[in-house]
């Protein structure tokens, strides 16, 4: 009994340094972030969304980081989007692999970080949250 009570307290002291790490903000590389900061420069960010349309993004989901999308729709309008987790090499040269099942990327929906030289399954994360970034004024 004693045993399994230790067992549990070990458990949940995991646990509870698994959340904390989530809850961080991710490290960026300076070239990272340099490179978000471009992405978001002069723009102000708006209220978080859950969905955004798949047919209006002019590159796709972009990998800053393996923690880090964007999503640019124009030069005014630019989704910023926190993965839930990391997705190991998406940013270093692994291929992101979706699955939306309808037409709009949507928190939750699931990420596939893939290594297309071994065709490995490298790891995987979630779509955390949209948030838009507009040019001030517009």
């Amino acid at each position: 009994m004693k045993t399994a009570s230790l067992a549990i307290l070990a458990l949940a002291g995991i646990a509870g340094c698994a959340m904390a790490a989530n809850d961080r903000p991710p490290r960026l590389s300076e070239r990272q972030a340099k490179e978000l900061a471009t992405a978001l420069k002069d723009k102000v960010p708006g209220k978080p969304v859950s969905c955004v349309s798949r047919v209006l993004g002019s590159d796709g989901l972009h990998a800053v980081s393996d923690e880090i999308l964007i999503y640019k729709v124009n030069r005014d309008l630019v989704y910023r989007n926190d993965l839930s987790g990391s997705c190991n090499g998406i940013s270093t040269g692994n291929t992101m692999v979706l699955k939306p099942t309808v037409d709009q990327y949507c928190r939750g929906d699931i990420v596939h970080s893939v290594d297309l030289t071994t065709g490995m399954h490298v790891g995987s994360c979630g779509l955390g949250s949209f948030v838009p970034y507009r040019t001030a004024g517009k």
